[in-house]
C-alpha cells in the first residue's frame, strides 16, 4: 500500500547504481564459470565479488556471489555438494581399480549418509617401509557447504621431503572420528614399538592414539606445547623460548638438565607445569623411542596449507584434487630417483658435500 507520494525529486540524474537486478546467481555463474576450467581452481566469494566488479562493473553482494559460484561448480559438472556426495562411491571404486593395492574405507550412518572417508594410496603404502617410523598427524576444517574435517597422516621421505600417508574426513575433531582415523592408519601401516606419533594437544588424539595405538609413543609438539607455555606464564621472554627449544632438542640428558635449569629460573612455575605434561613426550633426551628431527607437527601442518583452496570443493572433487597431488608428487620424485647414481638420497649427499667441504679446513692434530 501507497502511504506517501513525493513528486519531487531529489536524486541527481547521473547517479547510477552498481548493483544491478540482472546479475543474478546464474548469470554470475555463467559469467565466471571459465575460470574454473582446472578443478583446483578455487574462486572464494570476495574473489568472485572481485573478478565481477573488474570485467563487468557490477558490485555483488557475498550471497550472490557464493550462489553464483555454486551454479559454476554445477555447470561445470563438479556438482551440487549434495550430487557430489552421491557420485563419491563410484568415484571411490574406479580409484581401487586404477590404483590397485590402495585402501578406502567410506563409512556411512544407518540412514545411508555420510559419516567417515579413508583413503591410503598404493604408493604410500608400499613407500612407508622406507621411511623413518615417525608419523605426523593433524586436522583442519573443510570449507564446503556441509564441512567437515580432514585428518592427515603423513611422514618424511629418505629425502626429508613430505610423504603423504593417509587422509579422511570426518564430522568433527572428536573422540570418535580420532579414533576411527587412526584404527584405520595402524589396519594399513601396522604398529611396532618403534613408532612414534607426533600431534598436538588435542584432547581426543591422546584417548585416540591410546586406543588405536597403545605401543607406539605419542610424542608432542614442541611449538604447540611452547605456545601453551607462554600462555600459561603470559610471557614473550625470547630467552624463554631459546631455552625451551634448546632443551627440547637436547640429545644427552647433561646438556638437557643444563638447559632445563637455566629454563627454570627464568620461568617460575615452567619446572612443575612441563614436568606435569612429561618430560619424554616433548625432549629428545628423554624419549623412549627415536624423533630422529622430527620434533614438531609441521609436515602435517605443510601438508593442509598445500590443500587450503581445494578445501572449498565439492567432496567428490576434493578428493581427486587430492589425488591428483599426491600422484603427482609420487611421479616426480620417481622421475628424480632414478637418475640419482648414489643409494643415498639427494638431501643426504647435499649434507655430506657440505661437510666434506667443512673437513677439509680443519687440522688434525695427534
Amino acid at each position: 500500500m501507497v502511504t506517501k507520494h513525493v513528486n519531487k525529486h531529489t536524486c541527481p540524474t547521473d547517479f547510477k547504481t552498481t548493483r544491478r537486478r540482472q546479475a543474478t546467481s546464474w548469470v554470475v555463474g555463467e559469467c565466471i564459470k571459465r575460470r574454473f576450467i582446472n578443478p583446483g581452481r578455487v574462486f572464494r566469494p570476495r574473489d568472485v565479488m572481485d573478478d565481477m566488479k573488474q570485467r563487468y562493473g557490477v558490485e555483488l553482494s557475498y550471497s550472490v556471489a557464493w550462489r553464483g559460484r555454486e551454479c559454476a561448480y554445477e555447470n561445470l559438472r563438479l556438482g551440487t555438494p549434495e550430487q557430489s556426495y552421491n557420485l563419491l562411491p563410484g568415484y571411490l571404486h574406479m580409484l581401487m581399480q586404477t590404483n590397485p593395492g590402495s585402501v578406502v574405507n567410506l563409512e556411512v550412518t544407518d540412514e545411508n549418509k555420510f559419516q567417515y572417508l579413508f583413503i591410503a594410496f598404493a604408493a604410500s603404502i608400499q613407500g612407508f617401509s622406507y621411511c623413518r617410523p615417525v608419523i605426523s598427524i593433524d586436522a583442519t576444517h573443510l570449507k564446503g557447504k556441509y564441512r567437515g574435517v580432514l585428518f592427515t597422516a603423513v611422514c618424511h621421505d629418505a629425502n626429508q621431503q613430505i610423504f603423504p600417508l593417509a587422509i579422511g574426513v570426518g564430522d568433527s575433531e572428536n573422540d570418535a572420528a580420532w579414533t576411527w582415523f587412526l584404527k584405520r592408519v595402524k589396519d594399513v601401516f601396522g604398529e611396532n614399538p618403534a613408532l612414534v606419533i607426533v600431534s598436538d594437544r588435542h584432547r581426543s588424539i591422546r584417548s585416540a592414539v591410546e586406543e588405536a595405538f597403545p605401543r607406539a609413543f605419542h610424542g608432542i609438539c614442541i611449538y604447540h606445547l611452547l605456545n601453551n607455555l607462554k600462555t600459561k606464564f603470559k610471557s614473550k621472554n625470547k630467552e624463554l623460548e631459546q631455552h625451551y627449544i634448546a632443551a627440547a632438542k637436547a640429545y644427552n640428558l647433561q646438556e638437557f638438565h643444563v638447559l632445563f635449569y637455566t629454563l627454570c629460573s627464568a620461568v617460575p612455575g615452567a619446572k612443575e607445569y612441563l614436568e606435569s605434561v612429561g618430560l619424554d613426550r616433548w625432549t629428545r633426551s628423554h624419549a623412549p623411542c627415536r624423533r630422529y628431527n622430527i620434533m614438531t607437527t609441521n609436515i602435517s601442518e605443510s601438508f593442509n596449507a598445500v590443500l587450503v583452496k581445494v578445501r572449498e570443493l565439492p567432496i567428490t572433487a576434493f578428493v581427486n584434487e587430492v589425488q591428483l597431488l599426491c600422484q603427482r608428487w609420487f611421479q616426480q620424485r620417481r622421475t628424480k630417483a632414478n637418475g640419482c647414481s648414489s643409494r643415498m638420497s639427494t638431501d643426504v649427499e647435499n649434507k655430506l658435500e657440505q661437510r666434506r667441504d667443512r673437513a677439509q679446513t680443519m687440522d688434525v692434530r695427534f
